[in-house]
């Protein structure tokens, strides 16, 4: 029965020690960071001909002599895409989505082996030139 003081007193001990780490511990954690959500996926932009399709129509593209398609940057976000696109046998100059080629000329829609101008009101398919290598 003696040692009863002595065992209270080391138990006592060893619970200030647990209590004061665990105070510290609280005290000097980092604040907690803002988790923030994923950007939602981008949505690609339907293709022209796709939609008519679905109508029952086709898409009623000529040609066009006046242009001609040298290349094309295709992003992930379709806005953002480029065609290389020579007008008028001038050197070729790289043209946004909706972008405005000539007066009257802009570009409707960007695919990775073609883009659609529309030239008042009547819609031009550019084809990319296929090499063989």
């Amino acid at each position: 029965m003696k040692r009863w003081p002595a065992i209270t007193s080391f138990i006592l001990f060893i619970a200030l020690c647990v209590s004061v780490a665990y105070w510290t511990m609280l005290l000097i954690q980092p604040k907690p960071r803002a988790i923030r959500a994923a950007p939602p996926p981008a949505q690609m932009a339907p293709q022209l001909s796709a939609a008519a399709a679905l109508l029952g129509g086709t898409v009623q593209a000529k040609v066009s002599n006046n242009f001609k398609l040298t290349g094309i940057i295709v992003s992930e976000p379709l806005a953002e895409s480029l065609a290389l696109i020579a007008a008028d046998g001038k050197p070729a100059r790289p043209f946004r989505l909706q972008a405005e080629i000539q007066p009257g000329v802009h570009i409707q829609e960007v695919q990775r082996s073609y883009v659609l101008l529309e030239q008042n009101g009547e819609i031009t398919r550019l084809e990319l030139p296929v090499t063989n290598k």
